[in-house]
């Protein structure tokens, strides 16, 4: 840093030398807190009708659950093709055209296209409604924002709270016993099942600190002063909720993807960790979470709003090694190289494995026995649409996204990176799409219940 000048109480400019190169860096917390939030009060039932009138133009919302249940027992998995078609076609008459045509006559399903915030321009986090009110039973602290809601509908969003599993003690099944981990309980819950140093690294887990809209700044959404945000706010019991924002490291906003939280389980058997960031460990992303990605990559106001800046040798390695514990949903169907059994499995089941392996390509990228390759890949979807503004986000490229493991895909919709496809029968219709493999109605059904079984 060459200088560092206060101007008033107001605004901080400071001056880094970069490479040779001076880069100006200025913030300013100037609009008052009553004001902002009076207006944004005003202005959200409109941002949210907006909102809501493209999901139900998009989707199927309606709660449809199947017979199948996820790893907590406590939640059905949902089922059906939720995507809205176009007008006219239908799915396999989209599958025998060429990209060119659909881009051309403008039959790329509406919920195809990337997903944006529900409120783009403005981002940030937003947790759903489950985790808000047991949040505020427990600890007393409300991730209420005053200008937004939750989009999706609860039975859309994994089991709350959802089961946590570990690799040091699979005996023990649900270490969670059913509870929302959080810093009034780990304690109990762990203290006869972790090492001190794991028990220290999961305390900061599901420890508040400071973050873009939840902080005591003026410059907040939250209506009252906060401690912050946990890891464990988006990833619960080392899961996720469903919580949703947008990356932090794409400018201008637009071009920003809304980012869908991933499960943590399995984490172990990963080497690649951010949908796009490809950081080569857990000890780089949890690191990188606080010091950035928390306030949108903006470390002016991270300073500002009391960035905590995690020590590399203790508390970032403590936290990586309990996250390194966390595995994978119990697959009873499955062998020890996590293929299905044939005396177990279904006949349906055992047809989508074979197609999962061999027409569909799934298993090129996702190979058993974790379903992936631990690689990134580019789909270039967007050889099916033209770029388009769609509520404040430009639907365009994705570029590159990391194979995300299914082991206990099941457990965690929606899914893609943004969470656009609401069930795995869309995840199927949508690949069936973007891979051009015109699969049969039956192929389709036994691809799905493949999946569930992983």
């Amino acid at each position: 840093m060459k200088s560092l000048k206060v101007l008033g109480n107001k605004k901080v400019v400071a001056i880094f030398l970069l490479s040779g190169l001076v880069v100006l860096m200025a913030f300013s917390i100037k609009d008052d807190l009553a004001a902002t939030m009076k207006k944004m009060k005003s202005e959200k039932a409109s941002v949210m009708k907006k909102h809501q009138d493209l999901l139900s133009e998009r989707y199927d919302l309606s709660d449809r659950p199947s017979d199948i249940k996820m790893s907590g027992n406590k939640k059905f998995v949902q089922k059906d093709v939720r995507v809205k078609l176009p007008q006219g076609v239908n799915w396999e008459q989209l599958a025998s055209m060429k990209p060119e045509d659909i881009q051309e006559k403008g039959y790329w399903p509406k919920g195809f296209y990337p997903l944006p915030h529900p409120n783009h321009p403005e981002g940030g986090m937003i947790f759903p409604q489950t985790h808000i009110d047991e949040i505020k039973k427990q600890e007393g602290r409300d991730l209420t924002r005053f200008d937004l809601d939750f989009d999706l509908p609860g039975h859309l969003l994994p089991e709350f709270p959802s089961p946590m599993y570990l690799t040091t003690r699979p005996d023990l099944g649900d270490v969670s016993k059913g509870q929302l981990v959080t810093i009034k309980n780990y304690y109990e819950l762990f203290k006869d099942i972790l090492n001190p140093k794991q028990l220290d690294g999961l305390r900061l887990l599901v420890t508040p600190f400071p973050q873009q809209q939840f902080n005591a700044t003026d410059d907040r959404r939250s209506e009252f002063a906060s401690l912050g945000v946990t890891c464990f706010d988006c990833h619960t019991n080392g899961h996720s909720n469903g919580a949703t924002h947008l990356v932090g490291d794409i400018r201008p906003q637009e071009f920003r993807h809304r980012l869908d939280v991933p499960t943590l389980r399995g984490v172990n058997i990963q080497r690649l960790f951010g949908s796009q960031r490809a950081l080569k460990t857990v000890e780089d992303f949890t690191e990188f979470e606080q010091r950035a990605a928390y306030f949108d990559g903006d470390i002016t106001l991270a300073a500002k709003k009391g960035m905590n800046i995690l020590e590399r040798g203790s508390q970032v390695h403590f936290m990586s090694e309990f996250q390194e514990l966390m595995d994978f949903p119990p697959a009873p169907k499955l062998d020890l190289y996590r293929r299905l059994n044939p005396e177990k499995a279904s006949k349906s089941e055992l047809n989508g494995e074979m197609i999962f392996f061999g027409k569909a390509k799934c298993g090129n990228c996702h190979q058993a026995p974790y379903y992936t390759d631990n690689l990134m890949h580019n789909l270039k979807v967007e050889r099916f649409y033209k770029p388009q503004m769609i509520n404040g986000m430009m639907a365009s490229a994705d570029g590159p996204i990391k194979t995300f493991p299914l082991r206990g895909i099941k457990d965690s919709p929606p899914y893609m990176h943004d969470g656009r496809l609401l069930t795995l029968e869309d995840v199927v219709e949508f690949f069936n799409l973007v891979q051009g493999i015109k699969l049969t109605a039956q192929e389709k059904q036994d691809l799905v219940a493949f999946m569930k079984t992983l």
